[in-house]
């Protein structure tokens, strides 16, 4: 039993409260510290840049949060209410940190009072509209635009992080917001719980779209290292250069995409075979089956762009490259058939059935049109297949 399995609810919910006014207390002494390592210019011989490079790299938190945090202990010092609200736990130091920005000896108790009923993000909001900017400003905002990324989970995920001026970001906003509103939902992801969730497929999206009209070709490719044994099988793992290693049904899955290279590698890791593993279909039947399709075949999506012919049987199971084994889908329609367990059955008139991980058909609430022309065979697929 773990020390935390005794506690009843009431007292869990307690001990919560406690640890964070506990955090709180700490984060106080620790942005007091942070101000004086500032002004013994204690960073400089380090090899930083600058105090908060230092703090960014000590602390491992990013260059952003490293200048708010400076900013807010220098200002804490004249702001002794919004410093007791911090060390008390009244406030938590995202809200503190943004009150520092511009709160005054005669205004930071009001702000106090209303800090505590409004969001985070409102604080932000506000502290925003309060700060002036200077012609300095913007140069230390573009000066300091940075846009990072890393490995998580043993390779497994990808981690992002930007910072751009106002301006640059509202393009990058505007751009995703846009991307998001078109394309498709997976099932299940038409709460707005998901909408980070598709602000993620549209930045895949948008970055698939560059690749996939690249004029270089070469540096386009996303290269994927696999061993033939781990494609053909459910154990194992495939390696993405420059992204880690993933499941051998998202290499499948990205072996769709006829900007993926594979380096089939035999049992001790060495190359024995460069090139592509699935049968692609030539542009000729590509154009033919964008015709008989139209778009994405999953029932109610209606996507054109970013779709990519998916062999319901997979060749290397002795599934032919010919449109009676095609289908199209777009990018997210395809995870479902790869890392999500789908299936698919199409039927002689053309029809496609989609079936989830438990065999039940999915029966949506609307349903898309069917291609201009219907099949002529009954093909279904056992475990999810790759194109």
């Amino acid at each position: 039993m773990s020390p935390t399995e005794r506690f009843s609810d009431e007292e869990l919910i307690d001990a919560v409260d406690g640890s964070h006014r506990q955090a709180s207390r700490i984060q106080r002494e620790l942005l007091g510290f942070i101000a004086e390592v500032d002004r013994r210019d204690l960073w400089r011989g380090s090899g930083a840049r600058d105090m908060a490079h230092w703090l960014s790299m000590r602390q491992g938190i990013s260059g952003w949060k490293a200048r708010r945090w400076i900013a807010a202990a220098h200002a804490l010092e004249h702001l002794t209410d919004l410093a007791h609200a911090l060390s008390s736990g009244e406030l938590g130091i995202d809200k503190v940190v943004e009150l520092a920005r511009f709160a005054t000896f005669e205004s930071e108790a009001g702000l106090i009072s209303w800090a505590r009923f409004v969001s985070c993000a409102a604080v932000k909001r506000r502290a925003d509209l309060e700060v002036s900017r200077t012609i300095e400003d913007v140069r230390d905002a573009e000066h300091a635009r940075f846009l990072n990324w890393w490995s998580l989970d043993d390779g497994n995920r990808f981690g992002l992080e930007a910072e751009l001026p106002a301006a640059q970001g509202a393009v990058v906003v505007r751009a995703l917001e846009r991307m998001s509103d078109s394309i498709p939902l997976m099932p299940g992801e038409d709460d707005p719980a998901f909408a980070a969730a598709r602000r993620a497929d549209a930045l895949v999206a948008l970055c698939s779209n560059r690749v996939a009209v690249d004029a270089d070709p070469d540096r386009a490719t996303v290269v994927v290292h696999a061993r033939l044994g781990d494609l053909v099988g459910t154990d194992g793992a495939a390696e993405v250069e420059g992204g880690g290693r993933i499941h051998p049904e998202t290499a499948r899955r990205l072996l769709c995409d006829a900007r993926v290279q594979t380096v089939l590698e035999d049992a001790s890791g060495e190359p024995v075979r460069l090139g592509r593993l699935s049968r692609e279909p030539t542009p000729a039947m590509m154009r033919q089956l964008r015709y008989r399709d139209v778009e994405c075949r999953f029932p109610g999506c209606g996507a054109r762009r970013f779709t990519q012919a998916h062999h319901i049987v997979w060749w290397k199971e002795g599934g032919p490259t010919d449109l009676d084994n095609l289908v199209l889908v777009c990018f997210f329609h395809h995870k479902l058939v790869h890392e999500l367990g789908w299936s698919l059955l199409r039927e002689r008139d053309g029809s496609v059935e989609w079936r989830k991980p438990d065999g039940n058909p999915y029966i949506p609430f609307v349903t898309s049109p069917k291609g201009r022309k219907p099949g002529s065979a009954l093909v279904s697929v056992g475990p999810p297949a790759p194109a």
